[in-house]
């Protein structure tokens, strides 16, 4: 699967726009990595605890839009973008989304 953030993949044709595709989790914060990064921001500089769990929900997002393309029979995604909402305190969705296309080589 050819995923690009641009509106084309160069090198390739679009032979069909198969249409939105999209992937989504949604995270919890839980009591140790607060703890931990808390400690963390303390001290400054990178927070460990955090990247991890965002690194983790933009994967979980990343292999869920994957999957709908793939199911909607594309073979690449265009315009591919993350975005990210708090839906409550410690909770937050991750949104992984493009464009489904099938491609071929040009």
């Amino acid at each position: 699967m050819l995923i690009v953030t641009t509106n084309d993949a160069p090198g390739y044709r679009i032979v069909k726009t198969l249409g939105l595709a999209r992937g989504i989790t949604v995270r919890s914060r839980n009591i140790v990595s607060d703890a931990i990064g808390g400690l963390q921001s303390m001290l400054g500089g990178r927070v460990g605890a955090y990247v991890k769990l965002a690194e983790t929900s933009r994967s979980e997002a990343y292999e869920e839009l994957v999957a709908h393309a793939q199911g909607m029979g594309a073979n690449a995604v265009i315009a591919m973008r993350y975005e990210a909402n708090e839906i409550m305190e410690g909770v937050t969705e991750v949104l992984a989304y493009g464009t489904a296309v099938v491609v071929e080589p040009a």
